[in-house]
């Protein structure tokens, strides 16, 4: 059974050759039945952790793996990804000039995850904060984000584009005080899997757009989770001299540990999204949630290869 093959600008992204080469995958249908994933998430549920799960082929459209994908839940840094499309839509609409400078001296401090606190540079533009933010997870720079184009906008952005049980409540906070949000963001894997496989099939507000948040995206380096089972080099994911194709990001805070992305190799492509809210009671309680994650990964890797 022959299949689509990924856009030509979806394989831009990754500086890829393979749409040059007009290699067609073959279904991955009955190759796998993520056994193994099942087993790891069904053993978090069963200690008492809530789990959300989506996998969906990018070639078909339909549900590989859906498990409570229904279910809002924190999401943490995940609540980057819609600030991102808002950024890019205001280049697009030439409302945000991207070379614009923001100071850091004009933000809250936040010593949560990101670099931009230890550099000297004491203002940055838009487009270098929207790089920080998607390859860091810079919380600092996602602030700063998110004070230039308004929480509402994000918002409105997200009903626009269908993110109808998601929701990006809060910036980013070294604590949370009674008065504030208690979660920067919440999500649900059905959606958090839909919008990824939007931004590769250039659905998002626009073609342009969808690019340029996928581009970002890219460079994530934080591949610990779900991203560990590709072998990509965390900080240059443009060597595709095996065909593969990878976006993600992941989302963590108190208890929570998330992520989403696409993965798509030769004989498949999926879009997944998972999110494991869990008691962090010790350390072996935490790595058991990673274990998931990355048992998800080889899940998939086996899917798409």
């Amino acid at each position: 059974m022959s299949t689509a093959e990924p856009s030509r600008d979806t394989a831009a992204l990754r500086g890829s050759q393979r749409a040059g080469r007009g290699r067609s995958r073959r279904s991955a249908t009955g190759r796998r039945s993520f056994d193994a994933t099942l087993k790891a998430l069904d053993a978090l549920a069963t200690s008492g952790a809530q789990v959300s799960v989506r996998i969906t082929d990018l070639d078909r459209g339909t549900a590989v793996l859906a498990g409570d994908d229904h279910l809002v839940l924190p999401v943490g840094g995940l609540g980057i990804v819609p600030l991102l499309i808002e950024v890019a839509a205001g280049f697009e609409a030439r409302t945000i000039e991207p070379l614009e400078i923001i100071e850091r001296s004009s933000l809250a401090p936040v010593a949560l995850g990101g670099i931009w606190q230890h550099l000297k540079a004491p203002a940055l533009p838009v487009v270098d904060l929207a790089v920080l933010a998607a390859a860091t997870g810079d919380a600092l720079a996602a602030n700063a984000l998110l004070e230039r184009v308004g929480l509402d906008a994000v918002r409105t952005r997200m009903e626009q584009i269908g993110l109808s049980r998601s929701a990006l409540m809060d910036r980013f906070r070294d604590e949370r005080g009674p008065d504030d949000a208690p979660h920067e963001a919440l999500g649900s894997a059905g959606e958090l899997a839909a919008v990824f496989a939007a931004l590769v099939n250039s659905l998002v507000v626009s073609a342009p757009v969808s690019a340029q948040v996928a581009e970002w995206l890219s460079l994530n380096h934080d591949l610990s989770l779900v991203a560990s089972a590709t072998g990509l080099d965390p900080f240059t994911h443009d060597d595709d001299r095996h065909d593969l194709l990878f976006i993600n990001k992941t989302g963590r805070a108190d208890g929570v540990r998330a992520e989403a992305g696409v993965l798509a190799g030769p004989r498949a492509g999926v879009a997944y999204a998972l999110i494991v809210c869990f008691d962090d009671l010790s350390i072996s309680h935490r790595l058991r949630a990673h274990e998931a994650f990355r048992t998800l990964g080889l899940d998939l890797m086996e899917y798409v290869f």
